[in-house]
């Protein structure tokens, strides 16, 4: 059985580019809505996961983030009513480039407006309204999700008491927006793309090695030393191919990628990962400083991680630095993982109590 649970925009749900007609956004919850409805934390993605965090009676399945959401966990559903939505633009369930456009019967592809992450906050919101939430305790979110916390606490200001992103940023710096560009090439020159008009199973050589690609950036160096060293990998086929796998750590990216490849839709990568370059918090404000001055939050809490190089640890800084000079209560935590980008998702003994301590002070 599924624990997700879905809610249908009726008309036109207005977009920053375009719109589109009726569209669904899946979510899942946790614990139970007080009767004040004032212990809700949402929580958003980042570009790949579902809305599925954790397990729960309905869907015993594990979580993305399984040991942070739960009884007596940092995020605790003995006290708090914690609701993760699916993204906009992606397919586990919202609507995105491979669902069907109601005002055609065929799919979006790329008629699907441009996505930003502006829009997938306001999708957010829709959930929040069905849920009849006036007033959330937190918005939550990492990596793309915490560019999506960002956005919805700037675009509805009066709807969320407090704010945490982790590994997350004002906006993408050149660096990574070159990455995730190249990663969206790859994609398109696989000629089973075929100008976003594929059949399944798509363009799966653009994706694995697109994959890989953001493996790569997804951790440090130091870890891949830590790691995998030079070891030899035993899985090197009927050696026929002379530059096929030799070492361990490319035997990871190899089943890494084949696994990405049967969870997820090409076109919605791309339009996920294009929103995640376009957003700019400055739009708000003219600078990333002086966008804060919307900001209606009671407190705020910033993480990141020092071996991060996807979205650095000063961008982290920055972040908290701009709150700060708008709200007292501002924590920030530098973190010493070695896991890079990815650590919020496997460095669970320095992200717990951090967590747990901000939403036990309530």
């Amino acid at each position: 059985m599924s624990a997700t649970r879905f809610v249908t925009v009726e008309g036109r749900f207005r977009m920053k580019e375009g719109s589109l007609t009726r569209p669904t956004v899946a979510f899942e919850t946790w614990g139970a809505l007080n009767d004040a409805a004032d212990n809700a934390v949402l929580i958003f993605t980042g570009l790949s996961p579902s809305a599925h965090a954790a397990s729960s009676p309905e869907d015993r399945r594990t979580g993305w983030w399984e040991d942070m959401i739960g009884p007596g966990k940092p995020i605790d559903t003995d006290r708090l009513f914690v609701v993760c939505v699916n993204s906009l633009g992606s397919c586990f369930g919202s609507t995105g480039p491979a669902s069907v456009d109601p005002d055609t019967g065929e799919p979006y592809r790329l008629t699907f407006p441009v996505l930003h992450v502006e829009d997938i906050a306001n999708a957010g919101l829709v959930v929040v309204d069905h849920l009849g939430i006036d007033r959330l305790h937190a918005v939550l979110g990492a990596s793309m999700g915490g560019m999506t916390a960002l956005a919805f606490a700037l675009l509805h200001p009066q709807r969320s008491a407090a704010l945490v992103a982790v590994s997350s940023a004002a906006r993408s710096l050149p660096y990574s927006i070159a990455i995730r560009s190249l990663q969206r090439e790859i994609i398109r020159r696989d000629p089973a793309w075929n100008g976003g008009h594929y059949e399944q199973p798509g363009p799966v050589t653009g994706m694995m090695l697109a994959r890989k690609l953001g493996m790569i950036s997804y951790r440090s160096a130091d870890e891949w030393a830590e790691r995998f060293g030079r070891e030899r990998t035993t899985d090197r086929g009927d050696g026929s191919d002379p530059f096929g796998l030799d070492f361990e750590v490319e035997s990871y990216l190899e089943a890494h990628a084949r696994k990405f490849v049967g969870a997820f839709d090409a076109n919605c990568y791309l339009y996920l990962s294009r929103a995640m370059d376009l957003f700019d918090a400055a739009d708000y404000g003219g600078s990333v400083r002086e966008c804060f001055a919307r900001l209606a939050l009671e407190r705020a809490m910033i993480i990141g991680v020092e071996s991060d190089f996807l979205f650095p640890i000063e961008q982290q800084q920055e972040l908290a630095r701009g709150i700060a000079e708008r709200l007292d209560d501002v924590t920030f935590h530098r973190l010493p993982s070695i896991q890079g980008h990815d650590s919020f998702l496997v460095d669970m003994d320095r992200f717990r109590p951090v967590i747990s301590r901000f939403f036990r002070a309530d």
